[in-house]
């Protein structure tokens, strides 16, 4: 077949759609209302070398680490002995070799040609529960990584069309919710199925050169935009730090520097806390997830998302730091919590960098919320993330009530919680009062009350930015910190960010999360927009006048 870059354009995007047809078949499939519902799953294409080919646009924190994981997990199997044969898969939830945490399963599909490696089809979902203290598994109680739920070290899942049932059961066993995590684990199978196939289609139509070519030329295509992005940017290494809660009260601090020179670009750590006996360790994959997703996002997503894109980045993390823990040291807290904070301090160096690009902060939080327990005789697990307001930026305000920074999953529809769950949706609504003021506010924080149904219900919330509320920028106002509450019996009470709960039936915990801080000096906005705001609910007059010195009649 031809050659021509118009052949190699097109080889290129039917990796992407490949990527895509995974997440939807891995969707479509799936068991569990967090998969399924939530689309916290992520696929991507990569080559032999494991160099990603393309991606399909799901999590942030799954894409940036499967490159770090991938090549981790060839050089696990061929160390082992595990061998790469067609039609085989080999999974893995171990957080020190695949990245993110131990609920993200990984699932690795060698693709060959005529007795060749030529690609992998890869994919990582988020199951609900993996066994440890809580249901969910992410307890800020856990000590270790084995306390945190089962590790699953590399293991053939899938062999000549067949399950390993063996390691299924040994993964499903350690599960609340067995039947759930061999259907999601089905799922994943058939996301790298159809993934597989696609790879080959291509290979078939356009030839095994033509297909290395098309890759060899895109991940040139995508280095060169990247670079030709970064000469604008003002050489120079930028700072800056941040601060994560831990549970105590204590105060985790991230540190770093950004240098940007006629090379490329160098992320430094150094001079961030150490790393901690408790889960908001973020393994380093997960670290450099942070750095691509900021560079993607002030750079452009124009540029191909792949191996191209990221070559002129480099990460430096200092091993036994929370950005590079060791192991066993626990990280189910590190993936959601610590990969915000992450991304949150790279944005606010570059702000200096590239003046307007970067917008304040956003919420900093997933806002993990886990629930479990028994009804009609059968343990049961639930899990979701809860959106947080945007940051306001130079041109525009935040956005409200949007899953922000390293999370692009969707919520939880209320049907879906309460036709299958002992659970009751009580209130689910903007959070007035709770953007940062600015001349561009930042969005608005969202409050999520669930009540339960049932006595014996394990209520777990990990979030963050209670008490370092989302920065704002140029003169911008912070935005409101998260808060949580519950209620018993009528009476309220605020709990700490990290709690987990013991409710009965009828106790209601309401989550209310953080708004993003805002743009430009507050005097600068318009009365009309300050008008609109109040409005439309999302701030009151009183805050009208303390925030903006000026009401909006």
């Amino acid at each position: 077949m031809s050659s021509d870059k118009v052949t190699l354009q097109i080889i290129s995007n039917s990796l992407l759609y490949a990527s895509e047809e995974m997440g939807i078949a891995l969707r479509n499939s799936a068991y569990s209302p967090n998969i399924k519902e939530r689309m916290d799953h992520s696929a991507a294409v990569f080559d032999p070398e494991g160099r990603l080919l393309a991606q399909a646009e799901h999590i942030p924190v799954h894409l940036g680490s499967l490159p770090w994981g991938l090549k981790n997990l060839i050089d696990f199997c061929a160390r082992e002995g595990i061998r790469l044969e067609p039609d085989s898969m080999v999974v893995s939830n171990d957080p020190y070799l695949t990245g993110t945490h131990l609920n993200d399963v990984t699932l690795m599909a060698p693709i060959h040609h005529r007795g060749e490696l030529v690609a992998f089809a890869v994919n990582k979902a988020h199951h609900a529960d993996v066994g440890g203290a809580v249901p969910g598994s992410i307890s800020m109680d856990a000590r270790t990584l084995e306390d945190e739920g089962y590790v699953l070290a590399p293991s053939v899942l899938w062999r000549r069309g067949a399950f390993d049932e063996s390691v299924v059961e040994r993964f499903a066993s350690a599960s609340r919710t067995p039947n759930e995590r061999r259907g999601d684990l089905k799922a994943q199978v058939a996301a790298n199925v159809s993934g597989a196939r696609r790879v080959r289609e291509v290979i078939d139509r356009y030839g095994i050169d033509a297909f290395q070519l098309s890759a060899d030329h895109s991940f040139k295509h995508a280095e060169a935009l990247t670079r030709a992005r970064l000469a604008g940017f003002s050489r120079g290494t930028y700072r800056a730090s941040d601060w994560l809660e831990g549970p105590a009260g204590e105060d985790l601090e991230l540190r770093v520097g950004v240098t940007i020179s006629a090379s490329g670009v160098v992320v430094d750590y150094a001079g961030t806390s150490k790393e901690v006996d408790y889960p908001l360790n973020a393994v380093f994959g997960v670290t450099i997830s942070g750095v691509y997703f900021v560079f993607r996002c002030v750079l452009g997503d124009d540029i191909p998302a792949n191996h191209g894109a990221f070559s002129a980045l480099r990460v430096s993390a200092p091993r036994s730091t929370v950005v590079n823990p060791t192991r066993p040291h626990p990280v189910g807290g590190g993936n959601v919590e610590t990969s915000q904070r992450n991304a949150d301090v790279v944005f606010r160096a570059l702000a200096s960098a590239t003046p307007g690009r970067v917008p304040a902060a956003a919420g900093g939080s997933m806002n993990n919320v886990m629930i479990g327990g028994e009804a009609r005789g059968a343990p049961w697990a639930f899990y979701e993330t809860i959106g947080v307001g945007l940051g306001g930026g130079a041109r525009a305000d935040g956005i409200d009530g949007i899953q922000a920074n390293m999370t692009n999953t969707l919520n939880t529809p209320i049907e879906a919680i309460e036709r299958t769950l002992p659970l009751r949706m009580v209130r689910y609504e903007f959070r007035p009062d709770s953007s940062g003021a600015g001349r561009f506010r930042g969005g608005s924080g969202l409050v999520r009350a669930y009540q339960a149904l049932a006595d014996g219900t394990t209520f777990t919330v990990l979030a963050d930015r209670h008490r370092h509320r989302p920065w704002g920028l140029e003169g911008g106002g912070p935005g409101s910190g998260t808060s949580v509450t519950v209620v018993r019996s009528g009476r309220r009470a605020e709990v700490p960010a990290k709690s987990t709960l013991d409710l009965a039936a009828g106790d209601v915990v309401e989550v209310m999360t953080a708004g993003g801080g805002g743009y430009g000096a507050p005097t600068a906005r318009s009365r009309s927009m300050i008008r609109k705001d109040v409005r439309n609910g999302l701030l009151t007059e009183a805050k009208a006048m303390s925030d903006y010195r000026r009401a909006a009649p």
